[in-house]
């Protein structure tokens, strides 16, 4: 069974950082490109950003570029977000997803896990 928990959300004040992380379990990681996802109340999920299967290269929505970054580490089945400069409109639950494109319209590709809350306010 695929299993994706994701960890360390919370909330931050804006101009902070948070690092997200996503255990993977059940299925071979490695093989896999992952990606990170965010939805906020009342919107559709926003895809954030993207690495493949070696780590080699990535891929980042305009709106985080230059804040946040992606990383693996396949010894260890693990999916990163390092986020930085935090802004409100950063505030969303975020999700990691197996797959390069697992947002296609408003709804979902690929296997998901629960998310982890990121709030970011003063």
């Amino acid at each position: 069974e695929v299993q994706l928990v994701e960890s360390g959300g919370g909330m931050v004040q804006p101009g902070g950082s948070l690092r997200l992380s996503c255990a993977a379990s059940g299925f071979t990681f490695s093989i896999y490109d992952m990606s990170w996802v965010r939805q906020a109340p009342g919107k559709r999920p926003e895809w954030v950003s993207t690495i493949t299967t070696s780590g080699s290269r990535t891929s980042y929505a305009d709106s985080v570029k230059g804040r946040f970054t992606i990383s693996r580490d396949n010894a260890k089945n693990t999916l990163f977000l390092q986020m930085t400069s935090l802004k409100p409109e950063d505030t969303a639950l975020y999700y990691c997803a197996t797959g390069a494109r697992p947002v296609v319209g408003s709804g979902r590709v690929g296997n998901w896990g629960q998310g982890t809350q990121v709030t970011v306010s003063s």
